[in-house]
């Protein structure tokens, strides 16, 4: 085994041992004992069927959080890099979020640029400022400045670190009349500041409205779409594996987080059509839900509008990504034909959300996957 493997296998037992502390179920010693033999945490039990004759069938803690990590090798970096994975998907850029900037250093640098080029002396290109309108350098020193007045122009931004994944380090920001809102916390002009100018390489983002399937559902939080695809090298083909509908509720506010107490909903792979919603409860089982438990609305059997384009649409974005076998895609839906944004990609996705609903390794498919990159 390289020293990477092992740094990476390190690292991936870290994290099951963190994720093992930090569980709120609290099975007897010997069942505790018995799920950590067969690899998974006690949180699982309250969220998987596991039994004799049938754990086999889950992808179970310690295959996620070591060997999914291993499946990208090297290219993980192209997911775990947001502004590295945002440049990757240039190509389909109506599908991508806005990247204004990203902070480092106290400085704010430019990133999507929309103005028109000039030539400049050592035959590169610099940005030139729309007639009559004056550009800011893209470089500027004041960086809680730039991502004020962008702000107060746009009126909700999103500011993430540019590393990592799983929705941690995301600030969901709002200019109100009294000062601005951060994840539902209240920040005078003097407290934002601080808060930006503490923030190192952060992304600072368009905030992408959902249409009004998703509002519909809960209008409290972004509620996304995760889907995985895996690259079949033996068809040559990329296919989706798994698609939930996370959706926010009152305990997961202000985002969409299943684990925080958030809905996921099972998809139909042709059809688009939802399942119940699965929800964590405070004792650590799983709830049911048929319909949303804050607002009520329909969530079994309602369709995601436009699921074969948004299927389609991925299933190319994965072909074109083949040398990242495998990928978890949170999309928001934007309209109502298939019109979406993917506002990030992780390389070893959580999965109780998704084996919530059904062990993984039930399906053949996947299972030759996991089987082919050394999962299982």
């Amino acid at each position: 085994m390289s020293i990477r493997s092992l740094y990476h296998t390190a690292r991936g037992l870290q994290g099951l041992a963190a994720a093992e502390r930090d569980s709120t179920t609290t099975p007897s010693l010997r069942r505790r004992l018995w799920l950590w033999r067969r690899g998974f945490l006690s949180q699982s039990d309250a969220v998987y069927d596991l039994e004799e004759s049938t754990y086999e069938s889950y992808v179970s803690d310690y295959q996620r959080y070591v060997r999914t990590k291993r499946i990208n090798g090297t290219w993980s970096v192209a997911l775990s890099n947001k502004l590295l994975f945002h440049r990757v998907l240039q190509p389909f850029d109506e599908r991508r979020m806005t990247v204004y900037g990203m902070l480092r250093d106290g400085t704010y640098h430019s990133v999507d640029s929309r103005t028109p080029h000039r030539e400049v002396t050592d035959g590169g290109a610099a940005s030139a400022p729309a007639e009559g309108r004056h550009e800011p350098a893209s470089e500027t020193a004041n960086a809680a400045q730039r991502v004020v007045s962008r702000l107060e122009d746009e009126g909700r931004l999103v500011l993430k670190w540019a590393h990592g994944g799983g929705g941690n380090n995301v600030f969901l920001c709002t200019d109100t009349d009294d000062g601005y809102r951060v994840n539902d916390d209240h920040y005078t002009g003097a407290e934002f500041r601080s808060l930006v100018a503490g923030l190192e390489e952060y992304l600072v983002c368009a905030f992408v409205e959902q249409g009004s399937f998703a509002t519909a559902r809960y209008p409290e939080t972004p509620n996304t779409l995760r889907i995985i695809t895996m690259y079949d090298d033996v068809e040559n083909e990329p296919f989706i594996a798994a698609a939930i509908h996370r959706i926010g509720t009152t305990e997961s506010a202000p985002l969409d987080n299943f684990t925080q107490g958030g809905l996921s909903a099972s998809i139909d792979l042709e059809t688009g059509e939802l399942g119940p919603g699965a929800q964590p409860s405070t004792d650590g089982r799983v709830e049911w839900h048929t319909t949303h438990p804050d607002t009520g609305t329909p969530v079994d059997g309602e369709l995601i509008p436009g699921w074969e384009r948004i299927r389609a649409q991925l299933l190319e974005m994965a072909d074109a990504c083949s040398f990242v076998p495998y990928i978890g895609w949170d999309v928001i839906v934007t309209g109502s034909d298939g019109e979406f944004r993917v506002i990030e990609a992780n390389s070893y996705p959580g999965l109780k959300s998704i084996q919530v609903h059904g062990p993984l390794l039930a399906d053949e498919r996947v299972r030759r996957f996991y089987e082919r990159t050394g999962v299982c």
